[in-house]
């Protein structure tokens, strides 16, 4: 537990660079202006001085600015700033600091922010224990979590505060905050200067997160150069700069190379070009997306279920980002690298597509058209359909498509994995639908 000014941490000179960086105002926030946009909650709250007793609860990526946003809530307020670390804190420290926060409003109507890191590790009787303070207006609670507070915050504290979600940091974005602390008196007050390359690998290495850039320019910075380069960089984080421009042809071939691994069931080599995209400082989550198109137009129903993970793995990627999201990446990975292939629901939509945009359409059968509005059937329109559910087995023996398309094949299953079953369902499907040999609108 920790109780303290920060504008008196980031004053010291000994100070880490990206304590000392840390934003004084909201005008040195970036990377943020949805959150902070004129009317909304959190704006407010940093513009309501000590009236707002609002809670809330930050959501977003490490490094995108929570701690920060809590301080300058305190500072623009004029209250107290006390910080709980949900590592170390345990329901005694947040009782302690509530009864503190408490009779400081009482004896000196003075205020106090309590800021709550990582709160989804928080168990729910700690969590308990911060509602009476919340509900009373004792502290103005806010809470960070990089994990969906849906699911990792009590639904009774989360009714009372206010979710505001925070982005990861864009790449220009990263950069503007390292050339600050580098020309910034309480950074690196321009001692030093640092070259394209150097600080290309800085936001690279940093995936959104300003923090992690810091720190590294911080490590750069005691090297006792004059000019930072790559090498001193590499150096100060001990860290290989992989040669990779996801703006150039780097990007397009190591993500093609990739592609074409787990095509060729080699799970190996695509986790080879998968490391080598995030060491890289590739987004994560432009990787979850080329995996979920992959796992239907190279794998599709010879294993529906890499649909399933790697969609699942998008949506863990978002939720806690790097570096735990490679994990989630690499089981998507490997899950889709193992499994059969076939691309028979791709060439199945394309020929579809391609009949359709060269004219092939044909006229939808009258059994199968809309017959909900009056004079409907006296057009013909419903006419000889039969009800599936009304048949045994549930499949009508009936024709669906256009009698001009009557024999156009656009699904052909392969023989290979999950797919195969499904072939031989769509062979008796076929059966069952021609059995009486004629359309299904002279059934």
């Amino acid at each position: 537990m920790t109780l303290f000014d920060d504008r008196e941490q980031s004053d010291r000179a000994d100070a880490p660079l990206a304590v000392r960086m840390r934003p004084r105002n909201v005008e040195e926030v970036v990377g943020q202006s949805a959150a902070l946009a004129e009317g909304s909650p959190l704006r407010s709250l940093l513009s309501g001085g000590g009236r707002s007793a609002v809670s809330v609860v930050l959501w977003g990526p490490p490094g995108t600015g929570k701690t920060t946003l809590a301080s300058l809530v305190s500072a623009e307020s004029g209250r107290v700033f006390t910080e709980l670390s949900a590592v170390t804190a345990g329901v005694k420290d947040v009782r302690a600091v509530i009864d503190e926060a408490r009779s400081r409003l009482q004896l000196h109507e003075l205020g106090t922010v309590l800021f709550v890191d990582e709160v989804h590790r928080f168990s729910k009787s700690q969590q308990d224990a911060l509602l009476p303070a919340v509900e009373n207006g004792w502290v103005t609670l806010i809470a960070a979590t990089t994990e969906n507070p849906s699911f990792s915050v009590i639904a009774p504290l989360l009714s009372r505060s206010i979710v505001v979600t925070l982005e990861p940091l864009g790449d220009q974005d990263v950069r503007t905050v390292l050339m600050r602390a580098i020309t910034d008196e309480r950074g690196l007050g321009g001692e030093v200067t640092v070259t394209e390359e150097a600080l290309d690998f800085l936001v690279r290495i940093s995936s959104g997160d300003a923090r992690r850039g810091l720190t590294a320019l911080d490590a750069a910075s005691r090297a006792g150069t004059l000019e930072i380069d790559l090498p001193v960089v590499e150096s100060a984080v001990q860290h290989a700069a992989v040669r990779y421009d996801r703006d150039g042809d780097q990007h397009y071939d190591v993500i093609s190379a990739f592609i074409k691994s787990v095509r060729g069931s080699d799970p190996d080599a695509a986790l080879h070009y998968l490391a080598r995209m995030l060491e890289a400082g590739e987004d994560p989550r432009f990787v979850a997306r080329r995996l979920i198109i992959l796992a239907s137009e190279d794998i599709g129903m010879a294993e529906p279920s890499v649909l399933q993970t790697a969609t699942a793995a998008a949506h863990a990627v978002a939720m806690i980002g790097m570096p735990e999201a490679r994990i989630v990446l690499a089981q998507a990975t490997v899950h889709a690298a193992l499994a059969p292939k076939s691309n028979a629901v791709y060439r199945g939509i394309d020929a579809a597509l391609a009949d359709v945009r060269s004219g092939r359409i044909g006229t939808v059968p009258a059994h199968l058209r809309d017959a909900h509005y009056a004079r409907a059937t006296d057009l013909g329109h419903g006419v000889g359909y039969v009800y599936p559910h009304d048949v045994p087995g549930g499949v009508a023996a009936a024709t669906y498509l256009p009698e001009e398309l009557e024999q156009a094949r656009y699904y052909l299953p392969t023989e290979h994995g999950a797919e195969a079953r499904w072939a031989e369902i769509d062979r008796s499907l076929r059966a069952r639908r021609s059995a009486q040999g004629d359309r299904g609108a002279e059934t």
